[in-house]
C-alpha cells in the first residue's frame, strides 16, 4: 500500500501538512474524507488518489469547480512528486520535499545521460537555474521548481498490459494524431529572412479543430461511465 504525502500551499488551510497517508486519499470539504479542507468552493468529496498498478492516479470525483494539476484541468492524472493540484481555493502539493529532490535528481541524471554532460556539469547548470537549494531539497514556493519540472520531465510511458484490441485502439488514436499533426506542419510556411512561419486560417481551424479533439478523448477518458 502507497503512503502518500501533501502539502498545502495555499487557502485557509495554508501550512499544513498531510504525511504518510495510507491510499486510496480523499479530499474533500466533508467529514469523512481523508483530508477535510476548510473551502467553501471545493465539493463536498472532491478528488480521489489511489494506487493502481503501481502508480498513483488522481481522479476528480464530478466536482463542481474541477481539479487542475500543474495549471490545467484533469479529470484523471496519474501523478508525480511535485505536482501542484489546485482545488477551490486551495492549492496541495503532491510529496514531501525528499521525494520531490529525488524526483528533481532523477530526471537531471536522465537529461544528463540523454545529452552526455558530466554530473560536475549539471550540478553547474541546476544551480544556476536556482531548481534546488544548496541543501539539495527543493523549496516547493519557489517557482523555479515547477518549471524545472516541466522542463526537465520526459514524455509519458504508454500503459503496459493492454489488450490486442486496446492496444489497436490506442494505435489508431495516435496514428490519427500524427497523421493530422503531420499535415499541419507541412503547412507552415516560414517567412523569409525571419523567424517567424505563418498558417492560414483554414489550418488554424484545423489546428483548434484537433485540440478539441484531444479535449474530448481526455473528457472521455475521464468519465468513469467509460471505464469497464
Amino acid at each position: 500500500m502507497a503512503l502518500i504525502t501533501l502539502q498545502v500551499l495555499d487557502g485557509a488551510d495554508r501550512g499544513r501538512v498531510f504525511h504518510n497517508l495510507s491510499t486510496p486519499v480523499t479530499v474533500g470539504r466533508e467529514e469523512g474524507n481523508t483530508i477535510q479542507l476548510n473551502d467553501e468552493r471545493i465539493s463536498r468529496f472532491h478528488l480521489k488518489i489511489q494506487e493502481d498498478q503501481g502508480r498513483l492516479v488522481l481522479t476528480d470525483l464530478q466536482s463542481t469547480n474541477g481539479t487542475k494539476v500543474n495549471g490545467e484541468d484533469m479529470q484523471l492524472k496519474i501523478l508525480r512528486f511535485g505536482d501542484m493540484i489546485a482545488l477551490g481555493r486551495s492549492v496541495l502539493l503532491f510529496g514531501s520535499r525528499e521525494q520531490i529532490a529525488e524526483r528533481l535528481a532523477n530526471l537531471r541524471r536522465d537529461q544528463l545521460h540523454n545529452a552526455g554532460q558530466s554530473e560536475h556539469d549539471a550540478r553547474a547548470t541546476v544551480g544556476s537555474a536556482g531548481e534546488a537549494q544548496a541543501s539539495g531539497v527543493p523549496d516547493p514556493t519557489d517557482p523555479h521548481m515547477q518549471q524545472a519540472l516541466q522542463r526537465l520531465e520526459k514524455f509519458p510511458d504508454l500503459p503496459a498490459g493492454l489488450t490486442p484490441g486496446q492496444a489497436a485502439q490506442l494505435s489508431d488514436i495516435m496514428n490519427f494524431l500524427h497523421v493530422r499533426l503531420r499535415l499541419l506542419i507541412e503547412s507552415v510556411q516560414g517567412e523569409k529572412n525571419s523567424e517567424r512561419v505563418n498558417l492560414d486560417q483554414r489550418h488554424w481551424q484545423n489546428l483548434i479543430d484537433l485540440q478539441m479533439q484531444v479535449a474530448t478523448y481526455l473528457r472521455q477518458i475521464g468519465d468513469p461511465s467509460h471505464h469497464g
